[in-house]
């Protein structure tokens, strides 16, 4: 019977250039790329201003993880989120009349006593059923 080896930590990426995975590397470079971009092309005052943001970026999409995953996957999630579309649904109640009296909250409590119909002798059914119909009410 031939044995076979499984992988282990899959999860894990490998290093290739040096401490960096690929995908570090190529945010990295990125950043780095961009920065030298505008380095050749704005004064250097704009350049500083423009570059913080942009090193800062580069270097969050390549070390800084939120709830153990990448925070690639977090923006993603945040932008799919505002952008995308919403379903709202509610259930809209109707506003109960304030009672009068005692004698009112009595009178509607034997009424709705009377609505919950006895269906067995099961107290769980009983209580799913008044659970189910209360919402109705």
């Amino acid at each position: 019977m031939a044995q076979y080896q499984v992988p282990q930590f899959i999860e894990v990426e490998d290093k290739i250039f040096g401490p960096l995975t690929l995908k570090q590397f190529i945010y990295l470079a990125g950043g780095g790329g961009l920065c030298l971009m505008l380095f050749t092309l704005l004064p250097l005052w704009l350049t500083f201003i423009l570059a913080i943001p942009v090193l800062t970026f580069s270097a969050t999409l390549a070390f800084y993880r939120v709830n153990g995953r990448p925070f690639i996957v977090a923006l993603e999630h945040a932008v799919g989120y505002f952008f995308g579309t919403k379903l709202y649904l509610w259930k809209a109640r109707k506003a109960d009349a304030p009672a009068t009296g005692q004698a009112a909250s009595v009178d509607t409590q034997k009424a709705q006593a009377q609505l919950v119909p006895k269906l067995s002798n099961s107290k769980l059914k009983d209580l799913s059923w008044s659970l189910n119909i209360k919402d109705r009410l």
